[in-house]
């Protein structure tokens, strides 16, 4: 055996790769899309609790994306504890006035204005789960490592797609929330100058009353986000 081959392991000997005939993509395709279609972010949420079992799948799915040079330059964190995202949402709530007071800039505002959001963010504590995902700049393949990352936010980005996806397909609601800065979060989960901030989701049960805007139901036809070439 030659020292590439050594290097990699035959799919086919790793067992995880299903053929499917071309019907079957047909369905398992448009069952996907059937689902996905249903997503819709919230603001609104219950506090009734979710098994701490689901949201560790979940995050278990995420760990599963690509990334560059397979170095997994993410961190999860999982927020349950009420004095935390009490914590969490007082500090967001102050970079959040300042935002809507004038940080944003006009137009960025005007842009938020069929979402109807504010500085007010009552979710961060009503929601079972926070996760603060962070992106590394150094890591490595293994825990201990200290090497540079590559493709960091391009990573990150594709985990939280997974993560969003399997929240969903377990059947929770979720509002992605980027307070600007987000700095507050290395404080308050002890996370090292290493790692940014990249995302801080919410999951949980969408309220009974929870409300869609109906800006946020617009999305462009297929026809203007693909061309077959």
């Amino acid at each position: 055996m030659t020292a590439a081959e050594e290097k990699f392991t035959a799919l086919s000997a790793l067992g995880d790769q299903i053929v499917h005939s071309d019907d079957e993509m047909r369905e398992r395709s448009a069952a996907f899309f059937d689902e996905i279609r249903r997503r819709h972010t919230v603001r609104e949420f219950t506090d009734a609790p979710v098994p701490v079992e689901v949201m560790k799948n979940c995050i278990a799915a995420a760990g599963r994306a690509p990334s560059g040079a397979n170095h997994q330059p993410w961190f999860f964190g999982l927020v349950g504890d009420p004095a935390l995202k009490r914590e969490i949402r007082l500090a967001a709530e102050e970079e959040e006035r300042a935002f809507y007071g004038g940080r944003a800039g006009a137009e960025w505002l005007e842009a938020l204005e069929p979402i109807g959001t504010d500085a007010e963010k009552p979710f961060l504590e009503t929601a079972p789960w926070l996760i603060p995902v962070f992106a590394q700049r150094r890591g490595g393949v293994e825990d201990g490592m200290d090497k540079k990352n590559y493709y960091i936010h391009e990573s990150v980005g594709i985990a939280c797609g997974f993560l969003i996806a399997a929240l969903h397909h377990a059947g929770l609601s979720v509002l992605t929330h980027t307070p600007n800065p987000m700095s507050f979060l290395n404080d308050k989960l002890g996370r090292p100058a290493t790692e940014k901030p990249y995302l801080l989701i919410v999951a949980g049960h969408a309220a009974p009353d929870a409300q869609v805007p109906n800006h946020a139901l617009i999305k462009k036809p297929l026809s203007s986000i693909m061309k077959v070439y």
